[in-house]
């Protein structure tokens, strides 16, 4: 490449006439400045793809609030909207002060980080504000996942509480645990300590941002219980489904949209070669184009694998069943797409779709309300995707994405157990870490009468009682809407005489 090459005006001199040296020199400088400015476009081109992909991420929030409110009674769709907005000011403030200097603040222990508190010393030659934007995206759609759990029952001021403290600290604690050049258990890990000598490979977060927000959701869900009227007095789950598909529907459309950043992004850099390439056309921009690939194909078979299995179990052909087992197969397929083959892509997607589906069962056994599936979609199928990894993880892949880690790669394409017994360990110390903190947290929400509303307010729904009125001019409740038509009643009126 040009811009790692250099020019040396002596040796130049000896190849030039009369005026040798000033000759070299000057040609020396310009191309000394060439050489910078390609440095430079690399570095534009870098931080371009990562904006960009930044603000794909980013339009999950959209898609988040459009699948929640679809998911909800029409009584509380407000509020969960509401909650899903302030998710994103919430976390950007606090992540803004302490969630990214938790997360890559460097160099630190292999905990926590240190530096870089409300950007401090950024930018940098190896950190940019772009960097802050995209971990700012991840941070509030973990918190989002939570927010699903715990919809149509949570007092507001809770909402507040759980989103600061999970993206100002649980989260950056994970996120430094598994991504950080300074984790313990990072496969970006820079002073070489590899966990089992191997590192953990979640490359996109199935269990740093999945499983955390999928976890989060079950202990606030647990610790507030059931919505009234969800099962009877025998137990029998009674369903309290959303009240618009077309909202979920679209709001699963958003999320398929922003997964296009999601993981394709989490490369951060798309202008690099790899050092074994067949030729110029193969670099770090093939395995962003295979990333996106194998996302899709997971999220595929899972919607389809879902259609069927749910048709089956209930006889009927339901879309917010598809939609949430298409999601799950892209919460599984998060870990492991870049160092997978496409093929493989597939036996994820429709593995998490049993996944979700025995989720759902147990959760209806053990009368689990979660209105969003959240903890059954993005912790179970999260935790698939971490296994998923260390079983199909391919050699070249995990050589081309992670050139400086040990050559371990997936059980399964004859890489051995390493990583493998990493990916147990990470599930094992995300499980324990997130409950301890966030679960905590909600007890003591519970106990202070800070979690779950009034009985009266949650039979009449938060819309009316926390915020002043529905979010549709009629409701659920409308007796002029039961049929699907809205009827308007004509006064009569005197009829006009008749003119020739």
């Amino acid at each position: 490449m040009a811009a790692s090459q250099s020019c040396s005006a002596d040796q130049l001199s000896q190849l030039l006439g009369p005026n040798a040296t000033a000759a070299a020199t000057y040609i020396c400088g310009q191309f000394t400045s060439v050489s910078n400015n390609f440095t430079s476009t690399a570095y534009a081109i870098d931080n371009t793809y990562l904006l960009f992909s930044a603000y794909l991420v980013f339009s999950m929030q959209l898609g988040f609030a459009m699948l929640c409110a679809g998911s909800v009674r029409a009584k509380n769709t407000m509020n969960i909207m509401l909650t899903n907005v302030l998710d994103a000011a919430t976390g950007g403030l606090f992540y803004y002060l302490f969630g990214f200097a938790f997360a890559f603040g460097g160099p630190s222990n292999g905990f926590i980080g240190s530096h870089n508190f409300a950007l401090k010393s950024i930018p940098s030659s190896s950190i940019d504000y772009s960097n802050f934007l995209y971990q700012w995206a991840f941070a509030i759609a973990a918190a989002g996942i939570t927010s699903g759990s715990i919809a149509e029952r949570t007092q507001f001021v809770a909402y507040l509480i759980y989103s600061s403290f999970l993206t100002g600290f649980v989260y950056p604690v994970v996120s430094h645990w598994f991504w950080s050049g300074d984790g313990w258990a990072s496969a970006l890990n820079t002073n070489g300590d590899f966990l089992f000598g191997s590192g953990v490979i979640d490359f996109a977060g199935s269990g740093v941002v999945h499983m955390v927000g999928g976890i989060a959701g079950l202990w606030g869900a647990l610790i507030e219980g059931p919505r009234i009227g969800r099962f009877d007095h025998s137990g029998r789950g009674i369903a309290l489904r959303g009240h618009s598909a077309s909202l979920v529907v679209i709001g699963t459309f958003m999320l398929w949209f922003g997964w296009y950043g999601f993981n394709p992004g989490s490369f951060n850099k798309i202008s690099v070669t790899y050092p074994d390439s067949p030729g110029y056309y193969y670099g770090q921009w093939s395995g962003v184009g295979r990333t996106a690939v194998t996302t899709t194909l997971a999220g595929c078979t899972a919607a389809l694998t879902t259609l069927f299995g749910k048709r089956i179990l209930s006889g009927h052909w339901n879309v917010t069943d598809v939609c949430n087992g298409l999601l799950g197969g892209f919460a599984a397929i998060t870990a492991g797409c870049s160092v997978v083959e496409p093929w493989a892509a597939i036996i994820c997607g429709f593995v998490a779709s049993l996944v979700l589906i025995g989720c759902n069962m147990l959760a209806e056994k053990f009368k689990y309300d979660d209105p969003l599936e959240a903890a059954q979609l993005h912790g179970g199928c999260g935790a698939w995707g971490v296994i998923f990894t260390a079983l199909f993880a391919t050699e070249k892949y995990v050589k081309e994405v992670y050139p400086s880690r040990p050559p371990r790669y997936g059980l399964f394409m004859g890489g051995g157990g390493k990583l493998l017994a990493a990916h147990v360990i990470q599930i094992l110390v995300i499980t324990g870490f997130v409950s301890a903190t966030m679960g905590t947290l909600f007890f003591i929400l519970h106990k202070l009468k800070l979690l779950r509303i009034s009985a009266e307010d949650e039979m009449a729904g938060m819309d009316i009682t926390r915020h002043g009125g529905f979010a549709y001019v009629y409701h659920d409740n409308d007796d002029s809407l039961k049929n699907g038509i809205q009827m308007k009643k004509i006064e009569n009126a005197p009829t006009p005489p008749l003119t020739v």
